[in-house]
């Protein structure tokens, strides 16, 4: 493949009437690929074009999808984490810490199925324990509290991400 003075000027004339880098390659014959139109395109400072009629107009913004119906734990067959969400129990606020006396913290010898597998501490110490309040058998690894705090739905988590922001920022 070799760019003659003729593809060139073709190539010029072919991509400042708005072909692709496909199409231009299709008219230019055998042995020129999209890629090759491409990095010529960009070697001869042609990459930016005119922007069209149908590119300046403004963006309609598309109606909000429906949200997914919520499953159960007795009928998911999916994604566990979706499954379990607490939609019932009242919201806590992510920053209302809940208190667990030493006493109930459990290692992980000591952590039975209906126990809170949250994990507290620093894996690495010897003082790393799980939360070990109750969990209820096939609801999920996380006491009441921990499970807010673990399956928070997206447009809670998009908002407190945007709030962070906009405070970090402001």
């Amino acid at each position: 493949m070799s760019w003659t003075d003729e593809r060139v000027e073709l190539l010029r004339k072919l991509w400042s009437e708005g072909l692709s880098a496909s199409q231009v390659a299709a008219e230019l014959g055998p042995g020129i690929t999209r890629n090759a139109v491409i990095g010529k395109i960009h070697r001869l400072g042609l990459a930016e074009r005119a922007k069209t009629i149908s590119a300046q107009r403004p963006r309609v913004a598309k109606a909000p999808r429906p949200a997914p119906p919520r499953m159960n734990g007795a009928a998911s067959h999916g994604n566990l984490a979706l499954a379990f969400a607490p939609h019932a129990a009242p919201r806590h606020a992510p920053e209302e810490e809940v208190v667990i006396p030493m006493s109930e913290r459990v290692t992980l010898m000591e952590l039975r199925e209906s126990m809170c597998r949250w994990p507290m501490g620093d894996p690495t110490s010897a003082e790393f324990r799980f939360c070990g309040g109750k969990s209820t058998v096939g609801g999920g690894p996380y006491c009441a509290y921990h499970a807010r705090v673990a399956y928070q739905p997206a447009q809670d988590r998009r908002r407190a991400r945007d709030q962070f922001r906009a405070q970090r920022y402001a």
